[in-house]
């Protein structure tokens, strides 16, 4: 059932003709607007393309961030392939939209949290009702395009991205055959939580490690767990075996002594940063905390825009700073208080006050927890999900959790029967600036096979993309050990609890 809209309009139709993905593509380009019901709410912009050469299917892509922008309908699913063709140029239909809002021009990219003072247009976003409506608008263009419906319909997402690769599973277990979520930010307010208090901290005078800080401790995590795995090459594949000291870093008595330490301001900060947080109160989605973010397990902290940021954050909060404390900064501000005059400094997430009753509200829209799947695995539908260890922006302890909740709810013969997932050693947030491993697979080649052949991943085999070198891609909670042989090869691997 479609959800209540005003109507739509197509706004522009073009025909295109070039290379996509390294491949010729001829398509046409479908830009129309959704109404909303609300006259005071932005409409829902999407796009779809259509290829000539229709092979019967279609690709939904998910956002990143707050959106705000419709994605490239030419792009690749995350974590995909380099020798392989991106889902348009195999001659899929695509499809997408900016989740409800536009993003203002004068913001960051996707760090404009502007729209959440309307109900709708939070919904939109935060609860996935444009996924919905952007669907089944597009599916009605692509009928009135092909004369006919798609014979499989698949999405695949990353980071906000991978977390509504997860609401279309749960919300509507009947409308995708399969989905792809990578580093999915399901449990979004509860992370914000973390981000606040993390800002908190890292706001504190002396606190603050700056980026040749943040280099040592990321190369005294690597020197001190590299080889738990069997083999020293840059890449913690055992993340859960590593346990860093970080007072192996103090500076001597504790102060600020130059960049070949840390001081015990910043050893809190990290930390901080890495320790599970915990709220003393209750919120209606019944999150009671978030699991920290693995800077002590080999995660990869030279991309600081994601982690720290190269700026302690402040009021304002400077762009400077991390993406995750941008992030609270704009929730705080439009989400939360809706006074874009508000520092988000000022909310203790601790002890939030009077802002209890929102925040637990806004709980139910933005904690996507419901982890009974069975209703899309008993519609044929198929789930591969993929997080990479080193992930710096959303806690990839955070996606295992999510996982051990479903297969405890489903058990772990059903749990099988429809769902894998991985987690890349390495691996950071969308391969962002140079990983310790650049995760590349063919995770849409792998779905099809499942959900139209019945045929489920075996054996399946991980690139680095920066590096000439492969790894198995071990299904939680196993790891790729060295076994022996030549150490860039997957066969000199072996999976491993």
């Amino acid at each position: 059932m479609s959800l209540p809209t005003t109507g739509g309009r197509v706004e522009s139709v073009s025909v295109r003709t070039g290379l996509v993905g390294g491949e010729a593509v001829t398509y046409c380009q479908v830009d129309a607007d959704i109404f909303p019901v609300d006259p005071t709410a932005p409409h829902v912009k999407m796009r779809v393309d259509l290829p000539y050469d229709w092979n019967r299917k279609a690709m939904m892509f998910g956002g990143g961030g707050y959106d705000g922008t419709v994605p490239d309908l030419a792009e690749n699913v995350p974590f995909g392939p380099t020798d392989q063709p991106v889902p348009l140029a195999r001659h899929y239909a695509t499809f997408a939209s900016d989740s409800g809002h536009q993003q203002s021009p004068a913001a960051p990219p996707s760090l404009d949290g502007s729209f959440g003072v309307n109900d709708e247009a939070l919904n939109n976003f935060a609860a996935g009702d444009a996924l919905k409506k952007t669907r089944d608008a597009s599916l009605f263009i692509v009928r009135h395009a092909y004369g006919a419906d798609p014979a499989e319909v698949y999405f695949s997402g990353g980071s906000t991205g991978g977390r509504e690769a997860l609401v279309v599973a749960q919300r509507w277990p009947e409308a995708f055959d399969g989905v792809i979520s990578a580093f999915p930010a399901w449990n979004n307010l509860s992370e914000g939580l973390d981000l606040g208090y993390l800002a908190q901290v890292l706001s504190r005078p002396g606190a603050f490690p700056g980026p040749a800080k943040q280099t040592l401790l990321h190369d005294s995590v690597i020197n001190a767990c590299d080889g738990l795995d069997g083999v020293e090459d840059g890449v913690v594949s055992n993340p859960s075996g590593c346990h860093f000291d970080p007072l192996t870093l103090r500076c001597p008595g504790g102060a600020d002594a130059g960049p070949s330490c840390l001081s015990d301001p910043q050893i809190g900060a990290v930390v901080a940063m890495s320790t599970p947080f915990r709220w003393p109160y209750r919120i209606a989605s019944g999150e009671t905390g978030y699991p920290g973010f693995p800077f002590l397990s080999g995660a990869d902290m030279r991309t600081p825009f994601l982690g720290f940021g190269t700026t302690a954050p402040a009021d304002p909060m400077p762009v400077t700073s991390g993406y995750g404390l941008q992030y609270w900064d704009q929730w705080v501000k439009y989400f939360l208080t809706r006074d874009p005059h508000h520092s988000s400094l000022d909310v203790d997430p601790r002890n939030p006050g009077k802002w209890l009753s929102r925040i637990s509200y806004l709980s139910t829209i933005e904690d996507r927890n419901d982890v009974d799947l069975g209703p899309f695995a008993r519609a044929g539908g198929k789930l591969i999900m993929l997080h990479g260890a080193a992930d710096e922006l959303v806690s990839a302890a955070s996606t295992s959790d999510y996982y051990r909740r479903l297969h405890d709810t489903l058990g772990p013969r059903q749990t099988r029967a429809f769902m894998r997932y991985y987690v890349v050693p390495g691996a950071n947030h969308a391969n962002f600036g140079t990983p310790s491993f650049a995760a590349a697979w063919d995770s849409l080649s792998a779905l099809e096979r499942w959900a139209e052949q019945g045929q489920a991943p075996r054996n399946p085999i991980v690139s680095d993309a920066l590096h000439d070198r492969t790894r198995p891609l071990c299904a939680y909670p196993d790891w790729p050990r060295y076994r022996d042989g030549a150490p860039d090869s997957a066969s000199s691997f072996v999976c491993t609890h």
